[in-house]
């Protein structure tokens, strides 16, 4: 009978097995050779990914957000927890031993008279009345009853007979032995579920590394196109000032007309109201770095002159590279894993379970009796536990386990189709972004020009004020259009990085990151 059981229950096991792998094949697409946004394929950009940026102030402010970064030092002390769950797990495996150690004295008072009264009857202490009487004291009147002590050895009692005081000890010293032995592999499975944990947890610390460090990249970057914008919008104001000073002296002169005046105070108005802006978002941009570093957000980071001039990208690998390089996939693949475990311990939980409990001990009125081996007693048991009726609990476990375990293997399947999504979209956008940058640097240059050829003209009266305006405007939306799509292109590179999963290893690392988990 057991060994139709042990047979039912592989079966079982196997056929839900077969079960996940076709629900994981219909659920995940097969993934192509290369990308569908980029003809070839290369290798993935591996090694010191902040090089191609060319901007050193980048491993300083990433090294420090290693340190620093409170979410990042979060995801370390959850690493540290799901690695103590895991032997906790563990410690399941191996018989549980258990000491203890005891010590008493108990005071036991008898009353001698009522000793003596009862005809030399023995007390707790074993003494009678006769021993009484010649301890402690004298029947004075010969009534057969003692009266009390006679301290001075005349016959005569002086004061009332004491009660009896008498002390016991007694000293144990034992130990508990309990195993519970792993027949059918359910502690095992619990276990490596566990130590499955905590490779997610593993995963997502470097998942929280490289997000952290990609973020102190993106809004570093997001600062320089700050400050870069900030100063297109001062030099914008300049512009608009002398433009209103030579307008106002063409005015006093009668060439230009009140109108001109006007217009020329409206376009100033507008770029101090855009220079204010520009203030308030570099700021804002400081104090997001700030935060990142785990400093505090006082908007003192200054950033850089420039964007970085971005070489060409050489390859992002095979899109089912990024299985095996992406933090978040590992750590949904673990997590898939760690589920199914669990679900064939919580199958495994309907079979007899197997205790084995041994006890010993040894004890006495003194502390050399727990060393006596005549004194040690002991007892060792086993017994088998099978689950018989419990209200259904035991497979409805099962089948909820089973159904976390199918739902964490759906949530891996759109978390790697997501995955794809990302790097596609990051490689489409590599291309995309590097011809609306071109295309707005060309706009930019041709833009300027024409203000440089109108600024000319008005002042010799040629052109109006109204082309004036118009080609100083067109000029500054052209400029900062070409900064912003520099911005784009470079923060585009970094989400490159973490949609294929690139080495985004620095210097500084944390404790948590170097030991390995026990059982791995």
């Amino acid at each position: 009978m057991l060994r139709g059981s042990v047979s039912l229950l592989a079966l079982f096991a196997a056929g839900c097995a077969s079960v996940d792998q076709e629900l994981l094949s219909a659920q995940l697409p097969e993934p192509p050779a290369q990308w569908a946004a980029s003809d070839e394929v290369g290798d993935p950009p591996v090694g010191d990914w902040l090089a191609p940026f060319g901007d050193h102030a980048l491993y300083g402010l990433v090294s420090e957000a290693m340190a620093h970064n409170n979410n990042l030092l979060a995801a370390a002390a959850n690493l540290d927890a799901a690695r103590a769950s895991a032997r906790i797990s563990r410690a399941n495996l191996l018989p549980e031993l258990n000491a203890q150690a005891g010590a008493s004295r108990n005071a036991i008072v008898s009353d001698p008279s009522l000793a003596a009264q009862a005809g030399g009857a023995p007390v707790s202490s074993g003494v009678g009345a006769k021993e009484l009487e010649d301890q402690f004291g004298v029947d004075a009147d010969g009534d057969g009853r003692l009266d009390g002590l006679d301290l001075n050895g005349d016959g005569i009692a002086e004061s009332p007979l004491p009660n009896r005081r008498a002390y016991i000890n007694n000293f144990s010293l034992g130990a508990q032995i309990n195993w519970e032995l792993d027949l059918w592999g359910r502690l095992t499975d619990e276990t490596r579920a566990a130590y499955k944990d905590a490779k997610a947890s593993l995963a997502d610390f470097e998942g929280a590394r490289l997000s952290i460090a990609g973020a102190v990249v993106q809004t570093w970057f997001a600062l320089i196109e700050a400050r870069q914008q900030r100063e297109l919008a001062e030099r914008d104001v300049d512009a608009r000032e002398r433009n209103l000073r030579v307008t106002e002296r063409r005015y006093e002169r009668g060439v230009a007309s009140s109108l001109d005046v006007r217009l020329s105070r409206s376009a100033l108005g507008s770029s101090q109201a855009n220079l204010a802006f520009r203030q308030r978002t570099e700021n804002a941009a400081s104090r997001s770095v700030e935060v990142l570093l785990g400093r505090y957000p006082a908007a003192e980071l200054a950033a850089a002159e420039s964007l970085p001039e971005l070489p060409e990208l050489s390859g992002a690998g095979a899109p089912g590279d990024i299985l095996s390089r992406r933090p978040d996939l590992i750590a949904a693949e673990a997590r898939m894993e760690a589920n199914g475990l669990r679900a064939r311990a919580a199958r495994k939980a309907i079979l007899p379970r197997l205790t084995i409990s041994s006890q010993i001990g040894a004890g006495g009125p003194d502390l050399s009796d727990i060393f006596d081996p005549e004194r040690l007693a002991g007892n060792i048991a086993a017994g088998l536990l099978q689950p018989l009726f419990q209200g259904g609990r035991v497979r409805a476990n099962a089948k909820r386990q089973r159904a976390i375990a199918q739902s964490s293997l759906l949530s891996y399947a759109q978390t790697a189709l997501q995955a794809y999504e990302e790097a596609e979209n990051a490689i489409d956008a590599e291309t995309y972004l590097a011809a609306s940058e071109s295309a707005l640097k060309l706009a930019y240059e041709e833009a300027a020009a024409a203000e440089d050829l109108t600024e000319r003209r008005y002042a010799s009266g040629t052109a109006t004020i109204f082309d004036l305006l118009n080609a100083q405007t067109r000029r500054i939306s052209a400029e900062g259009s070409y900064i912003q799509a520099q911005r784009q292109r470079v923060s585009n590179r970094v989400a490159l990085y973490l949609a294929i999963g690139g080495d985004f290893i620095t210097e500084t690392t944390t404790i948590a990151a170097a030991q390995p988990a026990d059982g791995e």
